[in-house]
């Protein structure tokens, strides 16, 4: 049996009855997104009745998508909503509809617009539409400065536009689920990263400059971030589709590793694996929601639902969770470019373990090696 077998078979075998359990269709709303094009593609895997939205296509991280999976739709329009739903009739609605999360989007009318009106007008059309679940993706950020740990009933401090959007439609969504007996609930993201990532976000650009030998700027590097990788993620609004029972509709689960990773950790450990010679520079201007002490509680999602990331960061590497027959679960694979001259021509940054590939952005680059240097770091650490 290869690694790549014993690895991947028996996520997959479980993957695979999960998903064949959710009550279709399933539409995933903002699917030409990181964590929407991922759960598509996820889903598709084992099932073709679930559809993906699009503001407009052709959409790179859907390009290998079959065309009747794809609905390509503004949302914000009343009477475009009412089609989606009237032409899908779902039964289970993942929401990853989000503006604002990326330094780049600064409009705050339409923060609101997207994060929250959006959201009020869905849910006032699901409650007579008798679906099974309806999951949105919240964030992280809507705990603000109270970053460390928190508890799903903790205060929320927010600090930005985004933020107070995500804390405004987590509350539509309390309501909906405690006072109108609606299927649903908010999964608070942190730092999602992985196959089909935005090139500018942290992992992408780092690993973009690393396979050439040098390192990008960095922010405070206390700074600190909890990252979960995307197929945790995508598992986590499986499993939560799956699991919600009445007593928990309307609430918000943290999803996250629960790791505290400090950017000094990922900028030494992406020097280490990529021997890189040149020493971190921490000199790049801080945003207003960075802090030091930004990680998961994940204690009310692995109660309540069952769910726990199979990998991890943690003390500075990266830590693929042990089966319980003993193997390591999947990790990240990156691959280098066969030319660097064509970098603008490749589309492929992350691929899983697995096999097979998800896309980026044009303007990164392929690369390979990462999971043998990961494998090798491990040993020498271990």
């Amino acid at each position: 049996m290869t690694p790549t077998t014993e690895l991947t078979t028996p996520v997959d075998v479980n993957l695979e009855h999960k998903i064949r359990r959710l009550q279709g269709p399933i539409l995933i709303l903002g699917a030409s997104g990181f964590v929407g094009a991922n759960l598509l593609q996820t889903i598709l895997r084992f099932r073709s009745d679930v559809y993906g939205t699009a503001t407009r296509l052709p959409a790179w991280r859907l390009k290998d998508v079959p065309r009747e999976n794809v609905h390509e739709v503004d949302l914000l329009a009343n009477s475009n909503l009412d089609a989606l739903l009237d032409r899908v009739r779902p039964r289970t609605i993942l929401d990853c509809v989000a503006y604002g999360a990326y330094s780049f989007e600064v409009d705050s009318q339409l923060i609101y617009s997207t994060n929250f009106n959006l959201v009020s007008r869905l849910l006032e059309r699901l409650k007579s539409r008798h679906v099974a679940c309806y999951l949105h993706a919240g964030s992280s950020s809507e705990y603000g400065d109270n970053a460390s740990g928190p508890a799903e009933e903790a205060s929320t401090e927010p600090n930005s536009h985004y933020a107070v959007s995500k804390i405004a439609a987590a509350n539509l969504i309390h309501y909906y689920g405690k006072k109108l007996g609606l299927p649903c609930a908010n999964l608070r993201l942190y730092s999602v990263y992985g196959p089909g990532e935005d090139s500018s976000r942290l992992v992408p650009n780092l690993i973009r400059n690393a396979v050439d030998g040098k390192l990008p700027s960095f922010v405070d590097p206390n700074v600190s971030r909890d990252f979960i990788y995307v197929d945790d993620c995508a598992t986590a609004f499986i499993d939560v589709a799956l699991e919600l029972t009445p007593p928990f509709y309307g609430e918000s689960f943290n999803i996250g590793s629960g790791q505290k990773t400090t950017i000094r950790d990922i900028a030494y450990l992406a020097k280490d694996l990529f021997q890189v010679e040149a020493e971190p520079a921490f000199n790049m201007q801080a945003r207003s929601w960075d802090v030091v002490d930004w990680y998961a509680n994940t204690a009310k999602v692995r109660r309540i639902i069952g769910w726990q990331p199979r990998v991890i960061v943690a003390n500075g590497r990266m830590v693929p969770r042990a089966t319980r027959s003993g193997g390591l679960l999947p990790v990240v694979q990156v691959v280098r470019p066969r030319h660097q001259t064509q970098r603008h021509r490749h589309h492929c940054l992350l691929q899983r373990q697995s096999g097979y590939s998800d896309h980026v952005s044009a303007d990164e680059e392929d690369a390979h090696g990462l999971e043998r240097r990961l494998r090798n770091h491990l040993r020498q650490r271990q």
